[in-house]
């Protein structure tokens, strides 16, 4: 018996690597034709979802527009901030520079060195301003200073003590803290200008009242003897809120832009723009005379407060602002990004570090400032995708409307039951895409069974596939194919069609109630369905879904065990390029179960001995009671279709089966087509020639069937003008009914 199975090359098995390309290429077919199929079908179908497809896509490309936007502005504003810190930097430096070079001129002055060597003589402060030095000072440096932008003057001994000065009440006293350490560096030979600090002396503010702790500043420089020895330092002091700050507002960018200096703890050396806004909200005392320069830190509040937020930590327990702590770190930078400036304000900015001045520089603006274009674009868009969302629910609601309204037409036709010439009389059965009826004919009088379509389910292409089948089977004459009287289409857009009607159970209930079949009878009723299956493939129509539920059998003028061809839904034309593309639409087509290898790797050029593949599985199945394959899932037992070998019906009973049916049978399961039988009509010729033909009479069907079916207490009565729908994951039977009523015989 194994002699007789086909070798492994004669059953056209192929490689792994075949086998993972066809496996790609049929999970490829499949997924691509349900999401492209579903995707269609439903744009088609739901108007009302264009609208919010029109908004999906405007709001990828808003999205991808704005984002781009905003990148460009994003490095544009970076370099505008950059561009602002840079001038602001450059002025500052420039000033500072200035004013070194002017502390430098003023110490050229030799008329200064006498009084100073003088003065560097006496000890006590009664001594020093009583000292004719200290008048001499006084009138040599007095009326050039107020020309040059300076308010006074120090100089100070090498021991740090100030021996000279415009006022009276700093002369004598020893420097202490950060003008100590200032001045130790001009006398160690170098001119420097000193970040703003708070002078202990009384001073004149801007108003000419003598206050102490007013912010001032030094231009410095050493006093040199005939020997360019230092013998003491000149300082000139600078009211910082006049020049310093002013030369830090030179450039600014929009309305909300400020640049200010600030110190390793994060304070002011310069005066905010938003002196009269900080006192509003709480940051600076609400008196005449108090200014951010020097008194209020860079800390973050953690809230917007001009917006009305109020912190949740004291002042000094809160962190220093982003930009704060990164320049405090030494970094300089820039951050488009957004962060909370002092008062709580998104802003973006750059800052750098001057450590030759031991302060930092930043410049900022409002982040609403900045991006404001962007905003504006982002509200045009998503105002316009808004007023597509309503558009789509107006036409969602207006479309459901109408739809119920259709339905109700429909269901007004289907209870008058009443299609035509046909009155409907009974439900048969029900499926995903429609219900089949049982009818009569007015005039003829004959029951028929109607199968409806619903419309609102279907596809064009669907439509189109629905018309073809019933033309193309109406088109066959063979007896053994399902006869089909009319179709159409009522006013209310109900798809029908008018077939025979046919009382019996399909090959598939049969041998699932009664078992594997005797060979003489599988020969009888296989030969049946390749004589119907003949006549298609020689008008060249490959009906490509040949199984048990699709061959029915019922008895016709006295006949039993008369099989009928059903469903030509998935019938290909082996030429014309319309039908083979409406075919196309259902990419991979036919039952797992049944179907053959060029089914599974290329379904587009299946041909006749597709058919016969099937009906080799079929004949497999009849004589064994199992199919020729099973698996886990349709992949694995499409694989098995292409690659494994078929076990023989004689090794699945555990008996024997006549040799040369099993030969036929496997022959028809070869893997290569060319190895099978040519057409269903060389079948027939074969199966004529196998020794069990004709061993099944029509005296053993109608025995058969008097003893199972017509003896069966209550036996039921069906129609099946369609069969049960092939599995879901193929989506090819667009408009099957499912499976209806079975005899129960």
């Amino acid at each position: 018996m194994a002699k007789s199975l086909p070798s492994p090359a004669a059953s056209g098995r192929v490689s792994r690597s075949a086998i993972g390309r066809a496996s790609g290429r049929f999970a490829h077919l499949v997924s691509s034709h349900v999401s492209l199929h579903a995707a269609g079908r439903f744009l088609r179908r739901q108007l009302w979802a264009w609208p919010i497809l029109a908004a999906l896509l405007l709001g990828t490309a808003g999205w991808w527009v704005s984002s781009a936007v905003e990148g460009a502005m994003r490095e544009s504003r970076a370099h505008e901030l950059a561009t602002v810190l840079d001038a602001d930097v450059t002025a500052l430096r420039q000033w500072m520079q200035g004013q070194q070079e002017n502390a430098q001129l003023l110490v050229m002055d030799e008329q200064l060195v006498p009084p100073v060597r003088e003065l560097l003589g006496l000890q006590g402060e009664r001594a020093l301003l009583d000292a004719r030095a200290q008048a001499a000072l006084r009138a040599r440096l007095g009326p050039r200073l107020p020309a040059l932008g300076y308010h006074g003057f120090f100089v100070v001994a090498p021991a740090g003590v100030i021996v000279a000065a415009e006022q009276d009440m700093p002369v004598g006293k020893a420097l202490t803290g950060y003008r100590q350490e200032f001045y130790q560096g001009v006398l160690a030979g170098k001119a420097s200008v000193s970040k703003p600090f708070r002078s202990p002396m009384l001073q004149a503010d801007e108003r000419g009242e003598l206050r102490a702790e007013l912010p001032t500043m030094f231009a410095a420089a050493p006093l040199r003897d005939g020997e360019g020895k230092v013998i003491a330092a000149l300082g000139l002091r600078i009211r910082p809120e006049d020049q310093f700050t002013r030369i830090l507002q030179i450039a600014r960018s929009g309305d909300t832009g400020e640049t200010y200096a600030f110190d390793k703890s994060g304070l002011f050396l310069s005066n905010s723009r938003f002196d009269e806004d900080l006192k509003q909200i709480g940051l600076l005392v609400d008196q005449p005379g108090v200014r951010s320069i020097l008194t209020l830190e860079l800390r973050d509040p953690q809230g917007d407060m001009t917006a009305g937020a109020r912190p949740k930590l004291r002042r000094a327990e809160q962190p220093l602002t982003r930009m704060a702590a990164a320049a405090v770190a030494g970094e300089s930078g820039s951050d488009v990004d957004g962060y909370r400036d002092y008062r709580g304000v998104p802003v973006v900015g750059a800052w750098t570090w001057l450590p030759e001045y031991d302060f930092g520089v930043a410049t900022e603006v409002d982040v609403a400032e900045s991006f404001r274009p962007l905003y504006i674009l982002r509200r045009a868009f998503w105002g316009l995708i808004t007023l597509l969302v309503l558009a789509a629910l107006a036409i969602f609601v207006l479309m459901l409307y109408l739809s119920r309204q259709h339905h109700r037409l429909q269901e007004a036709v289907l209870a008058a039951r009443q299609l035509g010439q046909y009155t409907l009389q009974q439900k048969l059965g029900a499926g995903g895409m429609g219900t089949v009826y049982l009818a009569r004919h007015a005039l003829l009088r004959r029951p028929t069974a109607i199968k409806l379509l619903d419309v609102d389910k279907m596809s064009d292409a669907a439509v189109s596939r629905f018309e073809r089948e019933v033309q193309m089977t109406a088109g066959l004459t063979h007896p053994n194919t399902v006869a089909i009287y009319d179709y159409g289409r009522t006013p209310e857009g109900i798809f029908y069609y008018a077939m025979e009607y046919l009382e019996g159970l399909t090959l598939d209930d049969l041998v699932k109630r009664y078992g594997p079949l005797p060979e003489a009878r599988v020969v009888y009723l296989v030969r049946q369905v390749c004589a119907a299956l003949a006549e298609a493939h020689g008008q060249g129509l490959v009906h490509r879904d040949i199984k048990p539920a699709n061959i029915f059998l019922t008895c016709r003028g006295g006949q039993y065990d008369f099989a009928k061809v059903l469903d030509f839904g998935l019938v290909k034309a082996l030429a014309g390029a319309e039908q083979t593309h409406l075919t196309s639409a259902s990419a991979v087509t036919g039952t797992p179960l049944y179907m053959s290898p060029e089914g599974v790797q290329d379904p587009e050029h299946v041909d006749a001995r597709a058919d016969v593949y099937a009906l080799g599985a079929v004949a497999y199945f009849l004589l064994t009671g199992t199919p020729v394959f099973t698996g886990e899932g349709v992949m694995d037992i499409c694989m098995k279709h292409v690659n494994a070998v078929p076990e023989p019906p004689a090794s699945r009973l555990g008996r024997p089966v006549s040799p040369d049916l099993e030969r036929l049978i496997l022959r028809c399961l070869a893997k290569a087509r060319e190895e099978r039988p040519a057409s269903a009509a060389v079948l027939v010729q074969e199966l004529d020639a196998c020794a069990v033909a004709g061993h099944w009479s029509a005296a053993d069907a109608q025995a058969w069937w008097s003893s199972h079916v017509h003896a069966a207490a209550g036996a039921e009565t069906a129609a099946l003008p369609a069969p049960a729908a092939t599995t879901d994951v193929f989506a090819t039977r667009a408009y099957d009914t499912g499976r209806d009523t079975r005899p129960s015989g």
